[in-house]
């Protein structure tokens, strides 16, 4: 199915780790021939998945970036606009994952830093694209939550509480660019195969009997949800929390 990108420039955060959610979105929308940015703070490896893309037929770079910096955010947006041009998809996908805590113990640091990363960061890339995306009235704005940002983490509640943020934040940015060509969504998972610890063992059997499919997602699960809502195909399709995580939400026994 064709989706249209041909031509688009897209931002995806989180592009630093072979076998993970950044290297298949990346890999998936240069697939339907979107031009993309593989921005992480660890660079050597958002240019080595950017030399996939590359090698795929159409053009990359990488860019290191601590999102939690918003100067190093506007800086990031300011060259990918003069060397790939005008940015057209933005995946906010970047995300710290701990340290984790309950609450009467959470270090106040470690709530403060979580919450800066995974919720400040992807305003700042939001609010770098936004004027871009109004001027050519189109603009597709895809955050990544987590299952813990719908239901709760027990020893999560940094986690929790930055991940329920990027869902509210996507429904905002709907609401803002509704009548601007913009369209926002949060595309919310559950476990998804990437190499974790978590992923094996008596942990993972737990984790999996809660799940109404009997196992873990795939990178590439994602990816196609991704591909799919930063289409023109999707243009209907905003301000939605949907949830990719083969029925962990739902009763199950």
């Amino acid at each position: 199915m064709e989706l249209g990108l041909k031509g688009k420039v897209a931002i995806v955060t989180g592009t630093g780790r072979k076998g993970a959610l950044g290297e298949a979105i990346a890999l998936e929308l240069a697939r339907e021939g979107a031009d993309i940015a593989c921005v992480d703070i660890v660079i050597e490896g958002a240019e080595a998945i950017a030399k996939e893309v590359r090698d795929m037929g159409v053009r990359s770079m990488a860019l290191k970036v601590d999102q939690g910096e918003q100067q190093q955010v506007k800086d990031a947006v300011a060259k990918i606009n003069a060397e790939l041009g005008p940015v057209s998809i933005l995946v906010n996908n970047a995300a710290l994952m701990g340290p984790f805590g309950r609450i009467e113990r959470m270090e106040l640091n470690d709530w403060q830093r979580m919450v800066h990363i995974n919720l400040d960061g992807a305003y700042y890339w939001i609010r770098e694209v936004w004027n871009t995306m109004v001027e050519k009235n189109w603009g597709r704005i895809i955050n990544i939550s987590s299952i813990a940002g719908v239901m709760g983490g027990f020893g999560q509640v940094n986690y929790s509480a930055s991940k329920a943020g990027v869902i509210a934040l996507a429904k905002t940015a709907a609401l803002e660019g509704a009548r601007k060509g913009i369209t926002a969504n949060a595309v919310t998972l559950g476990v998804v195969a990437t190499g974790q610890p978590v992923e094996s063992g008596e942990a993972a059997e737990r984790l999996k009997a809660r799940i109404a499919q009997r196992r873990f997602g795939e990178p590439a699960d994602v990816a196609a949800m991704v591909a799919f809502l930063a289409s023109d195909r999707a243009g209907y399709i905003t301000g939605q929390d949907i949830h990719v995580m083969g029925g962990m939400d739902l009763f199950t026994y």
